[in-house]
Protein backbone atom coordinates (compact mmCIF):
# COMPACT_ATOMS: atom_id res chain seq x y z
CA UNK A 1 0.00 0.00 0.00
CA UNK A 2 1.39 3.44 -0.98
CA UNK A 3 1.74 6.51 1.14
CA UNK A 4 -1.45 8.41 1.81
CA UNK A 5 -1.64 11.49 -0.35
CA UNK A 6 -3.21 14.64 0.99
CA UNK A 7 -5.53 16.83 -1.01
CA UNK A 8 -3.42 19.75 -2.29
CA UNK A 9 -5.78 22.28 -0.73
CA UNK A 10 -5.51 20.69 2.71
CA UNK A 11 -3.98 23.06 5.24
CA UNK A 12 -2.09 21.88 8.33
CA UNK A 13 -5.25 22.69 10.35
CA UNK A 14 -7.38 20.37 8.21
CA UNK A 15 -4.70 17.68 8.35
CA UNK A 16 -4.60 17.96 12.17
CA UNK A 17 -8.38 17.65 12.40
CA UNK A 18 -8.44 14.62 10.13
CA UNK A 19 -5.56 12.96 11.99
CA UNK A 20 -7.37 13.48 15.31
CA UNK A 21 -10.60 12.07 13.91
CA UNK A 22 -12.48 15.16 15.05
CA UNK A 23 -15.92 15.85 13.66
CA UNK A 24 -15.83 19.18 11.83
CA UNK A 25 -17.20 21.06 8.86
CA UNK A 26 -15.12 23.01 6.36
CA UNK A 27 -16.54 26.29 5.07
CA UNK A 28 -14.89 27.92 2.06
CA UNK A 29 -15.79 31.35 0.75
CA UNK A 30 -14.32 33.95 -1.57
CA UNK A 31 -12.34 36.34 0.58
CA UNK A 32 -12.79 39.96 -0.48
CA UNK A 33 -9.41 41.63 -0.01
CA UNK A 34 -11.06 45.05 -0.18
CA UNK A 35 -13.42 44.42 2.76
CA UNK A 36 -13.09 46.85 5.63
CA UNK A 37 -14.78 44.79 8.37
CA UNK A 38 -11.95 42.36 9.09
CA UNK A 39 -11.47 38.70 8.29
CA UNK A 40 -13.63 37.26 11.06
CA UNK A 41 -16.61 39.56 10.59
CA UNK A 42 -16.40 38.95 6.85
CA UNK A 43 -16.53 35.20 7.48
CA UNK A 44 -19.54 35.52 9.79
CA UNK A 45 -21.42 37.58 7.23
CA UNK A 46 -20.62 35.37 4.27
CA UNK A 47 -21.31 32.15 6.20
CA UNK A 48 -24.51 33.55 7.73
CA UNK A 49 -23.62 32.71 11.33
CA UNK A 50 -23.70 34.89 14.46
CA UNK A 51 -20.44 36.84 14.65
CA UNK A 52 -20.09 35.89 18.34
CA UNK A 53 -19.69 32.27 17.21
CA UNK A 54 -16.70 33.07 14.99
CA UNK A 55 -13.35 33.25 16.81
CA UNK A 56 -10.14 34.92 15.70
CA UNK A 57 -6.66 33.66 16.42
CA UNK A 58 -4.21 36.25 17.67
CA UNK A 59 -0.52 35.71 18.26
CA UNK A 60 0.88 37.45 21.31
CA UNK A 61 4.01 37.49 23.40
CA UNK A 62 3.63 36.91 27.13
CA UNK A 63 6.83 37.50 29.08
CA UNK A 64 8.86 36.65 25.97
CA UNK A 65 6.88 33.52 25.04
CA UNK A 66 4.74 33.36 21.89
CA UNK A 67 1.20 32.65 23.04
CA UNK A 68 -2.01 32.03 21.10
CA UNK A 69 -5.21 33.86 22.06
CA UNK A 70 -8.55 32.80 20.58
CA UNK A 71 -11.37 35.32 21.06
CA UNK A 72 -14.70 36.17 19.40
CA UNK A 73 -14.37 38.42 16.34
CA UNK A 74 -16.93 40.79 17.85
CA UNK A 75 -14.56 41.96 20.56
CA UNK A 76 -10.95 42.56 21.41
CA UNK A 77 -8.29 40.76 23.37
CA UNK A 78 -7.65 41.86 26.95
CA UNK A 79 -3.86 41.57 27.12
CA UNK A 80 -3.74 41.84 30.91
CA UNK A 81 -6.28 39.04 31.27
CA UNK A 82 -4.30 36.90 28.83
CA UNK A 83 -1.08 37.40 30.77
CA UNK A 84 -2.88 36.53 34.00
CA UNK A 85 -4.40 33.38 32.41
CA UNK A 86 -0.96 31.97 31.66
CA UNK A 87 0.68 33.15 34.87
CA UNK A 88 2.58 35.97 33.16
CA UNK A 89 3.07 39.62 33.89
CA UNK A 90 2.98 41.38 30.52
CA UNK A 91 1.47 40.58 27.14
CA UNK A 92 1.87 42.36 23.83
CA UNK A 93 0.79 41.58 20.30
CA UNK A 94 3.39 39.59 18.34
CA UNK A 95 5.02 41.11 15.29
CA UNK A 96 3.32 40.00 12.09
CA UNK A 97 6.48 38.35 10.73
CA UNK A 98 7.07 36.46 13.99
CA UNK A 99 3.46 35.24 14.03
CA UNK A 100 3.64 34.01 10.44
CA UNK A 101 7.04 32.36 10.90
CA UNK A 102 6.02 30.58 14.12
CA UNK A 103 2.64 29.34 12.91
CA UNK A 104 3.26 28.63 9.23
CA UNK A 105 0.17 30.68 8.35
CA UNK A 106 -0.35 34.20 7.02
CA UNK A 107 -2.11 36.88 9.07
CA UNK A 108 -5.82 36.70 8.33
CA UNK A 109 -5.55 32.94 8.00
CA UNK A 110 -3.81 31.94 11.22
CA UNK A 111 -5.50 28.91 12.68
CA UNK A 112 -5.14 27.78 16.28
CA UNK A 113 -4.92 24.25 14.83
CA UNK A 114 -1.98 22.64 13.07
CA UNK A 115 0.54 25.37 13.83
CA UNK A 116 4.17 24.73 12.92
CA UNK A 117 5.13 24.61 16.61
CA UNK A 118 2.85 24.22 19.64
CA UNK A 119 2.37 27.39 21.68
CA UNK A 120 0.59 28.04 24.95
CA UNK A 121 -3.01 28.71 23.98
CA UNK A 122 -5.88 30.45 25.76
CA UNK A 123 -9.45 30.38 24.44
CA UNK A 124 -12.02 32.90 25.64
CA UNK A 125 -14.62 31.44 28.01
CA UNK A 126 -17.45 32.31 25.60
CA UNK A 127 -16.43 29.22 23.65
CA UNK A 128 -18.80 27.30 25.97
CA UNK A 129 -21.85 29.33 24.85
CA UNK A 130 -22.13 27.48 21.53
CA UNK A 131 -22.49 23.88 20.38
CA UNK A 132 -19.93 24.67 17.69
CA UNK A 133 -17.57 27.53 16.93
CA UNK A 134 -15.80 28.70 13.79
CA UNK A 135 -12.05 29.30 13.57
CA UNK A 136 -9.72 29.86 10.67
CA UNK A 137 -8.90 26.74 8.73
CA UNK A 138 -5.44 28.04 7.93
CA UNK A 139 -6.15 30.20 4.91
CA UNK A 140 -8.06 33.38 4.20
CA UNK A 141 -11.52 32.35 3.03
CA UNK A 142 -11.44 29.02 4.88
CA UNK A 143 -13.14 28.47 8.23
CA UNK A 144 -13.60 25.29 10.22
CA UNK A 145 -16.61 24.57 12.43
CA UNK A 146 -16.02 22.29 15.40
CA UNK A 147 -17.10 21.87 18.99
CA UNK A 148 -15.52 24.13 21.58
CA UNK A 149 -14.55 21.04 23.51
CA UNK A 150 -12.56 19.70 20.55
CA UNK A 151 -10.94 23.09 19.94
CA UNK A 152 -9.78 23.29 23.55
CA UNK A 153 -8.60 19.67 23.61
CA UNK A 154 -6.70 19.78 20.30
CA UNK A 155 -4.89 23.01 21.21
CA UNK A 156 -4.30 21.99 24.85
CA UNK A 157 -5.80 25.36 25.68
CA UNK A 158 -6.72 27.00 28.92
CA UNK A 159 -10.15 28.62 28.94
CA UNK A 160 -10.33 32.04 30.56
CA UNK A 161 -12.12 35.40 30.28
CA UNK A 162 -9.66 37.05 27.86
CA UNK A 163 -12.08 38.81 25.51
CA UNK A 164 -13.59 42.26 25.82
CA UNK A 165 -16.68 43.63 24.10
Amino acid sequence: MGRRQLVPSATPALVALAAAGVEHSVHRYDHDASNDVGYGLEAAGVLGVPAEQVFKTLMTVVDGVLTVAVVPVTGTLDLKALAHAVGGKRATMAERSAAERATGYVVGGISPLGQRHPHPTVVDETVWLFDTVFVSGGRRGLDVELSGEDLVRLTSARVAPIGRD
